[in-house]
């Protein structure tokens, strides 16, 4: 027995994304990009969905917001990154990527 599901992208999401796709350097690169961008909307989907099922039938919201955060962690920040490197600084591995990285914090900050 087949399952019918109703997730499915708007038209216009669907072009947001052909557009994406048609501008990359080959065919490959642009089905690639299409497929990841697809893939992406439809594990956000059902993560949304699960978070409200949790919320709904099992959990409070602090949960399901913990399971999100979780599940789609935000990358670290440019201050974050930083202060990471400077945690290590006397280690013998930096190289001249972790000094750049301090440099562009350190430009983002107000005199």
């Amino acid at each position: 027995m087949t399952q019918q599901h109703l997730i499915a992208p708007s038209p216009g999401l669907v072009q947001q994304w052909c557009d994406i796709a048609l501008a990359a350097s080959g065919m490959f690169e642009g089905i690639m990009q299409f497929a990841t961008l697809a893939a992406q909307w439809g594990a956000d989907q059902e993560l949304e969905a699960c978070c409200e099922w949790f919320v709904r039938e099992w959990t409070d919201v602090e949960t399901a917001d913990a399971l999100r955060a979780a599940r789609r962690p935000k990358p670290p920040s440019l201050k974050e990154q930083a202060l990471d490197l400077l945690d290590k600084a006397e280690d013998p591995s930096w190289d001249i990527n972790d000094f750049s990285i301090v440099r562009r914090a350190l430009e983002q900050l107000d005199d």
